[in-house]
């Protein structure tokens, strides 16, 4: 009498494969928009942090920093400081944040699209324009 393995066959394993391929593509698609949700939310805090500094900068100096100075200003101070005893020993900011895709923010002042200054990132993509995750968040854009 022969003694058979037990064990799985290939069409069971196969079935496996093809079972735990479907769940993890449902569990993508839901967990997606989580991530999104949470890059966007990311570019508001940073964004709104980074304006405190800058509009704390400005209060001492009276004016942004300029595009040339950029958002360094606020951690490092410059030779162009009109009050340079005002300058925290801190910085305005411990550190410029980088984006959620591990960018950095672009600064343009004086400002062409917003009425102070333009703080924005270009999206997952870090080209001009796109839509979805690609789309450029700037402070301009009601979020």
């Amino acid at each position: 009498m022969k003694k058979y393995n037990k064990g799985f066959t290939l069409i069971e394993l196969m079935a496996v494969l093809v079972i735990l391929g479907i769940l993890a593509t449902i569990v993508v698609v839901n967990v997606s928009p989580v991530f999104q949700r949470a890059n966007l939310e990311k570019v508001r805090a940073d964004m709104a942090q980074t304006t405190k500094a800058l509009e704390l900068y400005k209060f001492n100096e009276m004016t942004y920093p300029n595009t040339s100075q950029g958002l360094d200003a606020l951690i490092t101070p410059h030779s162009e400081l009109k009050n340079p005893f005002l300058f925290p020993d801190g910085g305005y900011i411990s550190s410029i944040p980088l984006d959620p895709w591990g960018r950095e923010y672009l600064y343009i002042y004086p400002p062409q699209k917003s009425r102070n200054f333009d703080l924005f990132t270009l999206g997952a993509d870090g080209l001009e324009g796109g839509t979805g995750e690609n789309t450029d968040l700037g402070n301009w854009i009601q979020q």
